[in-house]
């Protein structure tokens, strides 16, 4: 039951998109966690989205304070003040955004929910499937399994009509991203040995968030470059399940992620071993195979025969790309796949979802130029 409203008033106002003046919806939203980076990239993308009213920006630290004090990239877009994250305020919405530290979602969804309010979270609440797993990874029991077994993975390259109907989006990670994008197409036609998959990826110190963290000083990281959760990295069980909805055999992957001294930004270098008659695929065949696979999806660049894909060609975009390789003629294909972590992996690839969820243009605020140099 909603806090502020009855059931049978939500019945008959919610889902129904207000109409500006000239007739176009308009999807009034709201963002949980405005005060971190991903946050405000959300922030960023929607202040300029043709068909949505920013409701509320909830922090507790800030609330009162104005959005734009603290971001003042949002001056002149943004007026709102920072408020409490309360179920009244929230239910005022379409549609609410968590960017929020995982096992925040899971203790407001059910109640936004009963409201009417549809839910993209961009933490992990989720995205694992099975609760056990969930549990063990996140060190939290899931709080409302109903809703877990509903929530749609939001990988439009995937799920793009499932995402469509859906109440509950989970937004994918940042790593799952790339490395389900390099993958898919040879995974798909049963090309590479699920059993035999490595990862190797590297990440932009913005990825490890907001918060004051050793590690993330500019002293610690810049100038360096380390490994690090070759024990078990979170994203590796999502990376996992993901990929095993491609595939008949089970999945193997091996999943090395790096810390770099760059800001934004993810470059994965995927291999997959052929098998059986795939050994016998030209390059060319290899190249046809990926540029059919995305040749509908608005943000995936599949580059030319032998390209070296950059972080900074897709910065502060929705964009990934992707070149595939098979160095020496070998049965090793390799795949590069680059996105910016902040939007791609995170804010653009959540406004994605949300176009989706309410019939727009799926490009609708999402048609930044990647930002050079």
């Amino acid at each position: 039951m909603c806090w502020c409203l009855t059931v049978i008033s939500l019945l008959t106002q919610k889902n129904v998109i207000v109409k500006d003046a000239k007739g176009v919806g308009v999807i009034k939203v709201g963002i949980v966690g405005g005060t971190g980076y991903t946050g405000v990239e959300l922030l960023r993308l929607l202040a300029v989205h043709p068909d949505v009213e920013i409701l509320a920006v909830t922090s507790r630290s800030g609330a009162g304070s104005a959005v734009a004090d603290t971001y003042p990239n949002l001056r002149g877009f943004l007026s709102l003040p920072f408020s409490e994250p309360t179920i009244d305020n929230l239910s005022q919405c379409d549609l609410v955004f968590f960017a929020t530290p995982n096992g925040i979602a899971m203790d407001m969804a059910p109640q936004l929910i009963d409201c009417g309010v549809k839910v993209i979270d961009l933490a992990a609440d989720f995205r694992l499937q099975d609760p056990a797993v969930s549990e063990q990874w996140y060190g939290k029991p899931h709080a409302c399994v109903d809703l877990l077994e509903e929530a749609v993975y939001g990988l439009p390259e995937v799920n793009r009509e499932r995402i469509r109907a859906a109440r509950v989006v989970a937004n994918p990670g940042c790593y799952p991203t790339a490395v389900q994008l390099a993958f898919l197409p040879l995974l798909e036609k049963g090309l590479i040995d699920p059993s035999v998959l490595i990862a190797d990826a590297k990440s932009g110190v913005s990825g490890a968030g907001r918060q004051a963290n050793v590690g993330s000083l500019l002293c610690e990281a810049s100038e360096s470059f380390k490994a690090y959760g070759l024990s078990g990295h979170r994203h590796l069980p999502e990376i996992t399940q993901e990929l095993n909805r491609q595939t008949k055999e089970s999945v193997n992957l091996t999943f090395i992620p790096h810390l770099t001294p760059m800001i934004r930004g993810i470059h994965a270098t995927c291999y997959g071993q052929l098998i059986g008659e795939s050994s016998a695929v030209t390059d060319t065949e290899l190249q046809a195979l990926f540029e059919q696979r995305y040749e509908n999806e608005p943000f995936i660049d599949v580059m030319p025969a032998g390209s070296m894909p950059e972080t900074r060609s897709v910065k502060g975009s929705n964009i990934c790309r992707i070149a595939v390789h098979r160095p020496q003629g070998g049965n090793t294909v390799v795949i590069l796949s680059v996105i910016d972590n902040l939007v791609k992996g995170a804010a653009g690839q959540a406004v994605h979802n949300m176009n989706l969820m309410y019939g727009l243009d799926e490009k609708a605020g999402l048609g930044q130029v990647p930002m050079m140099p």
